[in-house]
């Protein structure tokens, strides 16, 4: 079975597998709150943006498996954001760090197109392994997005149940119509990301992702975690949000080993001194509930 994408870059399912094997299936957030920048004495600017992206990288290289700056925080500060944004996502490849991009992106034909070759293309202006991307303009309007990606080695996580509360009614919401009819939104999305994934030539791990709140309860929203395939799950809500990692399997159950345990502001209590030895302890904890050796 082909591993390899166009220029012989392996794809991003195995590429993440393999790291999340070496290192740890740990996903480290990349939030420069302006709050955060100013407790820890950085200005909102390119140098402490940098300086926060730096501590970051630099305490999950040999720990986790990815890294995931939330473009907005960089974003608002302009150019200068963008500029730190870069030198953060270069610093985390220069180590071997794979990286996501949260820029929850969608939209349709071209314009869709373009997006993921801004954050996609790994000769582009960022490069990143991986893109968050919304499908709710329909799956299809994410084909494009999806094609860019593995032509690029890359992946795409697409949301599907989501812990913000305004989400539920949209999300939960049965479909009257079409192939996934009879099943909730966010399940219909599910099976549309395990049936890609699946013809594309099933691996350990996809190159198309699911975002899946690790604050909810799968069975409320619909998903029946047999539906997950070998999508890999951006889970978001560990730590600070009240997810537990010693809760995996119980939240996850077969999936659990395709879970990428996503923790952001909860790392950053102790202050910048104090990042390294949360992520190392992190690290530690999701290796004992996954029953893997240390």
């Amino acid at each position: 079975m082909d591993t390899t994408r166009s220029g012989g870059t392996a794809s991003f399912g195995v590429r993440l597998a393999a790291a999340m094997g070496e290192r740890s299936p740990l996903c480290v957030g990349i939030d420069p709150h302006a709050a955060t920048l100013a407790a820890w004495g950085l200005g909102r600017d390119e140098q402490g943006l940098t300086a926060f992206g730096a501590t970051l990288v630099d305490a999950a290289v040999g720990r986790a498996a990815i890294v995931k700056p939330q473009i907005a925080f960089f974003e608002a500060a302009g150019v200068a954001g963008y500029r730190a944004l870069d030198a953060t996502i270069r610093r985390a490849r220069d180590a071997g760090l794979l990286v996501v991009a949260d820029v929850k992106r969608g939209d349709i034909g071209s314009t869709g197109d373009d997006y993921a070759l801004a954050w996609l293309d790994r000769d582009g202006p960022f490069a990143a392994d991986a893109m968050t991307v919304s499908p709710y303009l329909g799956f299809g309007s994410l084909r494009g997005t999806i094609d860019v990606a593995r032509e690029n080695g890359a992946g795409v996580f697409v949301l599907a149940a989501t812990s913000n509360p305004e989400a539920r009614v949209l999300q939960t919401a049965v479909l009257a119509e079409g192939p996934r009819a009879g099943r909730s939104v966010a399940a219909g999305i599910v099976v549309d990301v395990a049936d890609d994934n699946r013809a594309a030539g099933d691996r350990a791990l996809g190159d198309v992702g699911l975002v899946l709140g690790a604050t909810l309860d799968l069975d409320d929203f619909g998903i029946d975690a047999a539906d997950i395939g070998s999508a890999p799950i951006l889970a978001p809500g560990f730590g600070a949000q009240g997810a537990r990692i010693e809760d995996l399997r119980a939240l996850y159950g077969a999936r659990a080993d395709q879970v990428l345990v996503s923790e952001s502001r909860g790392l950053l209590a102790d202050g910048p001194d104090g990042v390294a030895a949360r992520i190392a302890d992190r690290a530690e904890r999701i290796r004992t509930a996954l029953g893997s050796a240390a």
